[in-house]
């Protein structure tokens, strides 16, 4: 037995050598960095495989692994003492579940400093933005941009709101307990997007958990990143994983519907129904295929919002200019190792890179033809990049609007909102995980979805924008004094990115005629063809709130917008008083003329302005 041991040993020394040196010649050319990081991998490789493990001597024959992690051995990952035959002695100081921020600087970032460092300073693990937004809303701090992270939360009244409704969702959130990844995962750390059950490891897991069998199949460690490990929180908040899909939530129960009416009932019994996918889902494009690595994992830096640590845009795959591109000899050590992994084969083209700061796109490359493609990451299918429309280039009176501004086909759009708190209700705390005393309270009257509001950057780029809360906030509760002294209203509206594209844009009057779209919210927007004075009319579906505004609208019809905050950015705001009557004078030709026509395709070729001196004594021009 001991013999038959040893040969086993000596064989797998030998396979773990040559692993070893395949991986270090195949990426020595990658960098001059490269040596230290793989003489770190080696060690590893040498101290903790399994072939001077006893873990194998209870865990033996264990199959499922990644290729790259099959032979880095139990406490490599696990911990605990791999030289003990004895249960719990070998069993000490180990992580039953590796890889959550608690220990992933002993666990996976061992291996991987580089990637355990960017994590640790992207937005899924800080939620700079969440809570800095919520403090700015409750009068805590002067700026939505202030910097902050998920640990420094406190029990302020803005804390406890975080804590209460939106804390769950954070990579810190640790995984306690084993089994895949579904719709109510939160957390996890490297676990959160890394960890892939096979049909067997599942089986076997059931099998486990109820009759504490050992299984033979270990859940993989790879980049097999599936629409599914964004979902328990993506499906959250802004909704993206459920709008890529085509499904909006509805405020309806799950016990008033079912399946067969074509509704769709999540495991947290929230129900959707069915809009429209996005396009490139359509396609079976998953959130990696355009997410690269600097999107997911972050940079490095620290980032108030979103948009500002998102590197990808639509331009990046869909230009109509030459590109930037890069080759691979530019390429740093982690992306490199991506190619290897992947076993990309397109190593010897340009790589595109992304206009916003020139990060490369791995799954893209220029061929000698100069024909761009997108390979999809979970099979390798490879899509020719388009180039945008004609319409997408005509003219400069449309160079401010964004790809989604135009192609976004829909957004979640919610009004009629009051937050509250009540000492009194049964409480949780998201972040800590316990049940406690007293908890904010949100009520919304309904859930919409329709093409989203515009509004503008401070740069003048034209963005998709959804309330982001048109509510009252009621803290005299928190505080205790029973008085509406600490009772605000708030009408703001979010920059946000809907994922939910259209081949074809908006048509020119659902921007130029829909009052949605303006600002001013549902209703009827009439042209009055007035012989003497032509007008524009507004009549609000909803009522107005305290502030004179109706529900469901981001600004007054044919007012300036005068409130100090007017989103969740102080770099985004709604059109001004001279935008509304831009939009309206050109959306009153369309009283007259076909959008398509040949009169109005002919104004996009020169500045309106212009263009109105050429029109005749039968055009009703609005006079505001």
């Amino acid at each position: 037995m001991k013999n038959k041991r040893n040969r086993s040993h000596y064989f797998l020394s030998i396979l773990i050598v040559l692993v070893t040196f395949l991986t270090f010649t195949f990426l020595k050319k990658s960098a001059d960095n490269l040596a230290p990081q793989i003489t770190t991998i080696q060690n590893i490789v040498a101290t903790t495989s399994s072939a001077s493990s006893t873990c194998i001597d209870c865990h033996g024959n264990l199959k499922g692994m990644s290729p790259y992690h099959n032979e880095i051995g139990c406490v490599a990952c696990h911990k605990g003492n791999n030289e003990s035959a004895h249960k719990d002695s070998s069993h000490s100081g180990m992580f039953s579940i590796p890889g959550n921020m608690n220990d992933a600087d002993q666990t996976c970032g061992i291996c991987h400093p580089q990637a355990l460092s960017d994590i640790k300073n992207s937005m899924m693990t800080t939620n700079s933005g969440i809570i800095s937004i919520d403090r700015y809303i409750f009068g805590e701090i002067d700026s939505p941009n202030e910097l902050t992270h998920i640990h420094e939360l406190g029990h302020s009244a803005a804390d406890e709101h975080v804590r209460n409704l939106c804390s769950h969702c954070h990579l810190g959130n640790e995984k306690i307990e084993s089994g895949p990844v579904n719709e109510l995962s939160r957390g996890g750390g490297c676990n959160a997007c890394h960890l892939n059950y096979s049909e067997e490891a599942k089986a076997e897991h059931k099998t486990f958990i109820t009759d504490t069998i050992l299984g033979k199949h270990h859940p993989s460690l790879d980049l097999n990143v599936t629409d599914q490990h964004c979902f328990g929180c993506h499906s959250r908040s802004g909704r993206i994983s459920t709008n890529y899909e085509g499904w909006h939530e509805t405020l309806m129960s799950a016990d008033s519907v079912s399946k067969e009416d074509g509704y769709r009932i999540l495991e947290d019994d929230r129900v959707f129904r069915f809009v429209a996918e996005d396009i490139h889902h359509s396609k079976g494009l998953q959130c990696i295929d355009c997410h690269n690595y600097e999107d997911i994992m972050g940079d490095g830096e620290l980032h108030a919002h979103e948009e500002e640590a998102v590197k990808i845009a639509c331009v990046d795959c869909h230009f109509s200019t030459p590109p930037p591109t890069t080759l691979f000899e530019n390429l740093g050590f982690t992306h490199k190792r991506i190619l290897a992994i992947r076993k990309y084969q397109h190593e010897n083209q340009r790589f595109l890179l992304t206009q916003k700061d020139s990060t490369p796109i791995l799954n893209s490359f220029i061929d000698n033809d100069n024909n761009a493609y997108m390979i999809r990451k979970s099979d390798r299918k490879k899509f020719a990049l388009g180039a945008p429309g004609e319409s997408c280039n005509r003219d400069g009176g449309h160079k401010e609007i964004t790809c989604s501004a135009c192609h976004s086909n829909w957004a979640p759009q919610c009004i009629g909102c009051h937050t509250n708190y009540d000492p009194n209700a049964e409480g949780y705390d998201l972040y800590e995980g316990k049940h406690k005393k007293g908890s904010w309270i949100e009520f919304a009257a309904e859930f919409l979805a329709e093409a989203p509001v515009l509004g503008v950057r401070a740069n003048k780029e034209i963005q998709p924008a959804i309330p982001g809360m048109i509510m009252t906030l009621d803290q005299s509760a928190f505080y205790g004094n029973g008085s509406n002294e600490n009772e605000s209203f708030h009408r703001l509206f979010s920059p946000v990115a809907p994922h939910t594209t259209s081949a074809e844009g908006r048509s020119c009057t659902s921007c130029h005629n829909n009052p949605v779209a303006i600002g001013y919210g549902r209703g009827k927007l009439n042209f009055i063809k007035d012989n003497n004075a032509p007008y524009w009319e507004f009549e609000a579906e909803y009522e107005n709130l305290e502030d004179g505004i109706p529900s469901d609208a981001w600004i007054a019809f044919l007012e300036d917008p005068d409130s100090e905050r007017y989103s969740t950015r102080v770099d985004f705001k709604p059109f001004s008083l001279v935008e509304q009557k831009s939009i309206l004078t050109i959306g009153a030709c369309f009283s007259c003329h076909k959008e398509d026509s040949d009169i109005m395709m002919k104004s996009l070729e020169i500045p309106f302005s212009e263009y109105q001196k050429m029109m005749n004594e039968k055009c009703k021009m609005p006079s505001f």
